[in-house]
């Protein structure tokens, strides 16, 4: 689309229709929070400059001018007139600043996800193809300590530096996922969620699960890993439904 110079915030400029896509279709799938939860996206190398939605704008409404650009390191952010939710400043800012490897951060508490960090062993079995992809690339966090202000978000941040791990089990809390690209991310939080879902209507059947050997579950999980352009098709396609249901997401 042609973007006119008065439109404003318009740097990074793809990077913001990406984001605003992520959003609408995480509220179509209903993996909102209402007006809670935030998706972040670097914009430097250290990770300390991102673009986030803005406090209490629900998924289903942001556009791409509305994304908030924020420092990190800038103490005086909690000050601004548009100023972030403290719980995202927290725990974005907290995961952007120590985690450079972590491009864009995603955290939701859609149903399936939240019910696996709520069980006493929040493990994902690689039952299927799916769960397979998270095989040992995911971390639990067992260490909830209320809403994730500055503390948390810097608790949170630590158990992140891995780059091997790409998703957070957030125990008693949800989900929160990294990545390369506000594709990369999206595709993993969405597949996290059908795995989660997958794995808790298994649960309750009762019957035994057919777990898959170690080796096929970490053989599965590399190949998923090498799949060629699997989180930019999935971006590129929904971003054409939305283009084509006449969405102004891109706006």
């Amino acid at each position: 689309m042609t973007v006119t110079a008065s439109m404003p915030n318009i740097a990074h400029w793809n990077e913001r229709v990406d984001m605003a896509a992520a959003f609408r279709w995480t509220a179509r799938l209903n993996m909102h929070e209402g007006v809670a939860n935030h998706f972040s996206l670097a914009l430097n190398d250290s990770g300390t400059k991102f673009l986030m939605n803005p406090n209490q704008m629900h998924f289903a409404r942001i556009r791409a001018s509305d994304l908030l650009e924020i420092d990190a390191d800038d103490p005086s952010t909690m000050d601004r007139p548009d100023a972030p939710d403290p719980t995202a400043w927290g725990l974005h800012g907290g995961v952007h600043r120590h985690c450079p490897h972590a491009r864009c951060v995603m955290h939701v508490h859609s149903i399936h996800a939240t019910v696996l960090a709520s069980l006493a062993d929040s493990n994902l079995p690689p039952i299927d193809q799916n769960c397979a992809t998270f095989y040992n690339r995911y971390v639990i966090d067992d260490g909830y300590g209320g809403l994730a202000f500055e503390d948390e978000g810097e608790r949170c941040a630590a158990l992140l530096t891995d780059p091997k791990v790409k998703v957070m089990i957030m125990g008693n809390h949800g989900v929160l996922v990294i990545g390369d690209s506000v594709a990369d991310t999206f595709n993993r939080l969405y597949y996290f969620e059908r795995a989660a879902e997958t794995y808790i209507r298994a649960l309750q059947t009762g019957q035994p699960l057919r777990v898959l050997s170690d080796e096929i579950a970490e053989k599965t999980a590399q190949e998923l890993e090498e799949y060629p352009e699997q989180g930019d098709r999935h971006m590129a396609e929904l971003k054409a439904i939305l283009d084509e249901d006449g969405c102004n997401y891109a706006t």
